[in-house]
């Protein structure tokens, strides 16, 4: 049974840096989409950062060229570099997976759409202060 675990968050105060990791085990797929997505008290949750397994990513505007996402295949763990940190990052922060994608979907842009991705974490607390 495929399993993503979290880890890395905490508390910072704005401006500063944390990183995320999701380590994941039994999952092995050849062609996937692995990313990160964010859920703050009373909103929906939303896409931030998302890889594809030859390494193409796409991100939120929000958090664009303050985040990178990034994976360590031999680890089999992805990470989420979050610098220049603000209030409104703020979220539980969720690692999510597809299985192996279908033929029509190989080569697209990867989606920051929830409803794509059908593995899920427990997620980790991002709380930042100003």
């Amino acid at each position: 049974q495929v399993q993503l675990e979290e880890s890395g968050g905490g508390s910072v105060q704005a401006g500063g840096s944390l990183r995320v990791s999701c380590a994941a085990s039994q999952y092995s797929p050849r062609v996937y989409w692995m990313g990160w997505f964010r859920q703050a008290p009373g909103k929906e949750r939303e896409g931030v950062a998302v890889i594809t397994s030859d390494g193409r990513t796409s991100y939120a505007l929000s958090v664009k060229d303050r985040f990178t996402i990034s994976k360590d295949d031999g680890e089999n763990t992805l990470y989420l570099q979050m610098n220049s940190l603000k209030p409104e990052d703020t979220a539980m922060y969720y690692c999510a997976a597809t299985g192996e994608l279908a033929w029509w979907a190989r080569g697209r842009i990867p989606s920051l759409q929830a409803g794509q991705y059908g593995y899920w974490g427990q997620g980790t607390q991002v709380t930042v202060s100003s």
